[in-house]
């Protein structure tokens, strides 16, 4: 119960801080033998911060909930 109540906590303080992230896939539009095109394309993943003081306050009950029965 600890182990996830802090994995919880920590996660949460991070997604508050960090709104986001931008994934880069690469895909492969020409090749022509030794002739090789390649097309980079960013894929942004964005959450609202509200989710991770969501996520950080479940963390923290679960972490008080876990030292109580302990």
């Amino acid at each position: 119960m600890k182990t996830i109540g802090i994995i919880l906590l920590v996660g949460g303080i991070l997604m508050t801080i960090f709104t986001g992230v931008n994934l880069v896939t690469k895909e492969e539009v020409v090749d022509l033998g030794v002739v090789e095109i390649n097309k980079k394309e960013n894929n942004p993943i964005y959450w609202s911060p509200i989710t991770g003081g969501v996520l950080a306050v479940i963390g923290a009950i679960v972490l008080v909930a876990g030292k109580k029965k302990g």
